[in-house]
């Protein structure tokens, strides 16, 4: 059976704090082959950094979430620049655009998040994405940036199947998680039957957006089986035909098992 490659964690988390080492010593032996975890301010990616030099099998994503840019300043951003060239960072992330809060505002967050992609294209990185109720926003300044060139993924995708297509058009993946076992997803249940298999990564978020049946409970990469079993309805293939593409798709998506350049 195919390992699962869990896109987008962070055990770096607070709520990890009493059982991380015994929980992320599990994971292999339970089926979850990677992980890559995803830095969202200067503190996580620190943490997140000594997370990849630990485990084997994690990977760093390095970046300030949008709703944590206010404390990026130019000595900050240079820092970012550095750590963003250690051997196990796959991806500048996770970067982007936050709506649903009023802070910071609206012009700080599109000036890192522009800076930020620039990063990565400077880093030869893929980005990871976060885009809360700012999906025009986000395209535009993806746009601006020549993001397609960059390459990434969506992360924790919450918008219909035609803004689907706006990123898809750009050649990014779209990362999917516990929420598409929500009896309420129906936007997002289909956006997944329209995304192509092979554009489509597993990812839990955790600790956050736990699937069904543990929804409201702390998420892990364990969870990702029922994940999994609701992706697998919804394409209409086997649960395997799942694991071996989203695994496929995650080692391209972070140029992973080749060269960087050539995947």
């Amino acid at each position: 059976m195919r390992e699962i490659f869990d896109t987008h964690a962070h055990y770096d988390d607070e709520a990890f704090d009493e059982d991380r080492e015994a929980l992320l010593a599990e994971l292999p032996a339970r089926g979850i082959g990677r992980v890559v975890n995803v830095g969202s301010s200067l503190a996580s990616c620190k943490r997140t950094m000594e997370l990849a030099r630990q485990y084997d099998y994690i990977y760093a994503a390095l970046g300030v979430h949008p709703s944590e840019t206010a404390e990026l300043d130019e000595e900050a951003f240079e820092w970012l620049r550095q750590i963003c060239r250690m051997d196990k960072c796959a991806a500048v992330g996770e970067i982007g655009l936050d709506y649903y809060w009023d802070e910071p505002e609206r012009d700080v967050q599109k000036k890192w998040f522009a800076r930020q992609l620039a990063l990565a294209r400077e880093s030869g990185l893929p980005v990871v994405i976060h885009s809360r109720d700012a999906a025009k926003d986000t395209a535009d300044i993806m746009t601006a940036e020549k993001a397609g060139e960059i390459g990434g993924v969506i992360h924790c995708f919450s918008y219909t199947k035609e803004t689907a297509k706006i990123f898809l058009d750009m050649g990014f993946y779209i990362g999917i998680g516990g929420v598409l076992t929500f009896k309420n997803a129906k936007k997002l249940k289909e956006a997944a039957a329209y995304i192509p298999m092979n554009r489509i990564v597993l990812e839990t978020d955790c600790p956050y957006l736990a699937p069904e049946p543990n929804r409201g409970k702390r998420n892990s990469s364990l969870n990702l089986p029922y994940v999994i079993e609701a992706m697998a309805q919804i394409k209409g293939i086997t649960e395997e035909e799942v694991r071996e593409a989203t695994w496929e798709n995650g080692m391209r998506l972070y140029g992973m098992g080749r060269p960087r350049g050539e995947e």
